[in-house]
């Protein structure tokens, strides 16, 4: 047996049918039907991975992915939805969703989803074992998830952090727009980039304009890159 998949589902026949897709791919499955549920089995250490519903009874799935990453910020969590709405997928991953991915859906792009969560989360891993990344002053503790200036912490949020660090590991390239959404949040983001652009600000902000430096440069007609 696999690693184990946490379904957070309210409707039985679509919670039933994700359990057997992902058993039959070889992956252990535990499923809740409520917030509430879900969010303790999440916390209990048993799940490897969260597939979770924005719209169940009680808790809502904001809710549960808020108290998750209260406790875990590493476990990768994949949201489920009915809405097709930017602002809800924006408001998901801002509060440390993984991936997101709009009802209906096939089953071959939901786990290969599954399987590029799965494997960040052991590149993570490795790289924390390893020690950290650098670029000057700029530091990050990859074991504790923590970017650090000349030792002065800069808070960051999950995907400020997964997006400064992927261009960290890409140093002196230069990243298209397109590479970063799909190395960095993992979907398709039907060919809309703009998302990027509002990180990169919000990285530049809170360490270049704050700090007086430059560490993410833009390559015109191309993307971001940082370079020694």
């Amino acid at each position: 047996m696999g690693e184990t998949i946490l379904i957070v589902e309210d409707e039985k026949k679509i919670a039933r049918f994700l359990e057997l897709e992902l058993q039959h791919e070889g992956y252990g499955t535990l499923v809740a039907e409520d917030g509430e549920t879900g969010l303790a089995l999440a916390l209990g250490g048993q799940a490897d991975l969260v597939v979770l519903d924005l719209m169940l009874p009680g808790m809502g799935g904001l809710a549960v992915l808020q108290g998750i990453r209260a406790r875990d910020e590493q476990l990768p969590v994949i949201l489920l939805t009915a809405k097709d709405d930017v602002a809800d997928k924006v408001k998901g991953l801002d509060m440390g969703a993984d991936d997101y991915m709009t009802k209906p859906f096939a089953m071959e792009e939901f786990l290969a989803r599954i399987r590029v969560a799965l494997k960040r989360r052991s590149l993570e891993n490795a790289s924390a074992k390893a020690g950290g990344l650098s670029h000057g002053q700029l530091h990050l503790d990859e074991g504790k998830r923590q970017a650090s200036y000349g030792g002065i912490p800069i808070e960051l949020t999950k995907k400020e952090y997964e997006l400064l660090k992927y261009l960290l590991e890409n140093k002196n390239m230069a990243l298209p727009r397109e590479r970063i959404l799909e190395k960095v949040w993992g979907y398709d983001y039907y060919g809309d980039t703009n998302v990027i652009d509002v990180y990169v600000r919000y990285l530049r902000a809170k360490i270049d304009q704050k700090l007086g430096v430059e560490i993410i440069r833009t390559v015109r007609g191309v993307g971001y890159g940082i370079y020694d």
